[in-house]
């Protein structure tokens, strides 16, 4: 047997259950030196934790390979959110099945009355959330003086969202001679004083090295346009056509916007957030198991615990706010051996502070551009003669209507109306305002046929200024109201940048300016004495000696930040100083 140092019935359910070997994380917990120890356990998101802490328990609740008679809890086990409560519950039930295990679950949103009824018939191990766990204590309900084992499971997460109180009075309530258990996947300062509080002579177990970034998990990092963002969203979405993807987004606010665009769009999807009652998340689950939506757009805390085997495609619509965020939200792909994509959409402002995050994170990621219109078509091509040619076996009904079809109609119409159909039942792509390659050259705007009578106008920022088309162009075009069809060519000097406008809509340009302007503004629009000098190629720098142009007022528009889907920043060029990123 691969797992002779294990019980015998935890070795024959793991056999069962399709284990070759352990993993990382739970070979470490098995280790003779850890028998008898607490443990302060650091791994990630899919390293098979539950299964980890559920052999480490064993010795102490286990007597001759068998479990006593449920009285009062032996083991607890404490989940940030309900999905998780269950999963562990779950994993816990087929671990200890063999052994005669009862466990009992302690969540909100299910019946209390029903969970202080199976706690009063005895029970082995007590799997819950805090603020329930704490409500059945103090109601008399769950008695803890048996207690041997507590874990906390994503200790972390339960601190960050705020609650130390109910984990201390849980902890508390416990036997002091009780082992603890405390898995995190970081090691910040309120763990840390958590463990010198509870634990004694604690083990320190880190898998994280080993387990960072995925091996099963393909990571990408695209550069978009702030204002392209959803655009980019629909793109991947189209490109990957994943049988199940998640789209993470930082408040329960964009959760909603994003969903009800997606749905506008035709894309079957789900949300889950905060505000969602427990009925309406265990609709969108459901939905998304009998592959009735394929998409799911939530929050952080929201995505806990969720364990989908048909994901393949995690979107950061969002930008996790550190690496180990990065971790849990990847983490929900790339399981069981499977193969996941994830995607971070980068605003081109935060792309400096996106590398950082996955140094950090010691993952290497794919710089790519957007897929375009011609990328998605030609992948729906692909996959459409695939389904098509792939060996079916018609039946009868089948064959008749084929057979009336090709009455009725040639061979190539009948293939056409069936792309069409096929086609027709798919969101279209869009198109973005910048592609350019994620490490090639930024593309400004350039001169085109219709732009021979235009009016130059100049902008205070320029390379100095950490300037860019890519967000100069969509900051132009919301200000003034315009398409970028309706922009000519940009040129960026070393303190300027002058760029055209056709003579036809310049006035009308000129007073959307006006109307946008407000009276702290730093980026500066007006309209400019002519193009940029000859043979400087846009890099030239401005002409302070020369006066300035008041036959029309300079109006200021200042960009928002990049989080509102708009350009960073940029300083008055007398500073000198570059925007804050």
């Amino acid at each position: 047997m691969p797992f002779s140092h294990l019980p015998t019935r935890l070795a024959e359910a793991l056999t069962q259950r399709g284990y070759e070997a352990l993993t990382p994380v739970q070979a470490e917990v098995t280790q003779d030196d850890a028998r008898g120890r607490d443990l302060l356990v650091s791994a990630q998101t899919g390293s098979g934790k539950t299964v980890a802490f559920g052999l480490a328990m064993a010795q102490d609740l286990l007597d001759d390979g068998a479990l006593p008679a449920p009285r009062l809890p032996l083991a607890l086990v404490i989940a940030p959110t309900r999905e998780l409560a269950l999963q562990v519950a779950k994993e816990l039930g087929w671990l200890y099945a063999a052994a005669g295990a009862r466990v009992a679950t302690c969540v909100g949103g299910m019946d209390a009355s029903r969970e202080r009824r199976a706690l009063s018939h005895g029970t082995h191990i007590v799997v819950g959330t805090p603020g329930r766990l704490r409500d059945h204590l103090e109601r008399g309900a769950l008695d803890l003086s048996a207690l041997k084992v507590a874990v906390l499971d994503e200790a972390d997460e339960m601190l960050d969202m705020g609650f130390r109180e109910e984990l201390e009075a849980l902890l508390d309530a416990t036997p002091t001679d009780r082992r603890t258990f405390l898995f995190s996947a970081t090691l910040a300062k309120p763990i840390v004083a958590l463990a010198k509080r509870y634990q004694r002579d604690a083990l320190r177990i880190s898998t994280v090295g080993e387990d960072r970034g995925h091996g099963d998990i393909a990571y990408q990092a695209i550069t978009v346009a702030p204002s392209d963002i959803e655009h980019a969203v629909i793109n991947l979405l189209r490109f990957h056509e994943a049988e199940t993807a998640m789209l993470f987004c930082a408040t329960r606010d964009n959760v909603r916007h994003l969903h009800a665009n997606l749905v506008e769009r035709g894309f079957s999807a789900v949300a889950l957030s905060g505000e969602h009652s427990q009925s309406e998340r265990n609709h969108a689950l459901q939905a998304l198991r009998d592959r009735r939506a394929r998409v799911c757009v939530a929050t952080d805390v929201a995505a806990r615990g969720i364990d989908l085997p048909t994901l393949s495609l995690v979107v950061h619509v969002e930008l996790p706010r550190d690496a180990e965020a990065l971790q849990h939200r990847s983490g929900r792909t790339g399981r069981a051996g499977k193969k996941g994509t994830a995607v971070l959409i980068v605003p081109y402002p935060r792309r400096r502070r996106v590398e950082m995050t996955l140094k950090q994170a010691k993952i290497n990621a794919e710089w790519l551009p957007v897929p375009s219109v011609e990328d998605i078509k030609a992948k729906d091509r692909d996959r459409l003669i695939e389904k098509i040619t792939a060996p079916v076996e018609p039946d009868e009904d089948d064959r008749a209507l084929a057979a009336e079809l090709m009455e009725k109609m040639t061979a190539e119409d009948i293939a056409a109306a069936l792309v069409r159909a096929h086609r027709a039942s798919m969101p279209a792509p869009e198109e973005l305002i910048d592609r350019a390659p994620a490490d090639g050259p930024a593309r400004g705007a350039v001169h085109r046929p219709g732009f021979d009578d235009t009016i130059w106008f100049r902008m205070n920022v320029g390379r100095r200024q950490n300037a860019d088309p890519r967000w100069i162009l969509p900051l132009i075009c919301r200000r003034g109201h315009v398409t970028k069809s309706e922009i000519g060519a940009i040129r960026i000097g070393a303190g300027e940048t002058r760029f055209q406008v056709p003579r036809a809509i310049a006035d009308r340009f000129m007073r959307e300016v006006t109307k946008s302007a407000g009276p702290d503004e730093d980026v500066l629009i007006e309209q400019a004495d002519g193009p940029p000098p000859p043979g400087t190629r846009g890099d030239h720098e401005p002409r302070h000696g020369k006066p300035r142009n008041h036959s029309r007022p300079m109006h200021r528009a200042r960009p928002a930040g990049p989080g509102a889907g708009h350009a960073p920043r940029a300083p008055k060029p007398h500073r000198g100083k570059p925007p804050k990123r």
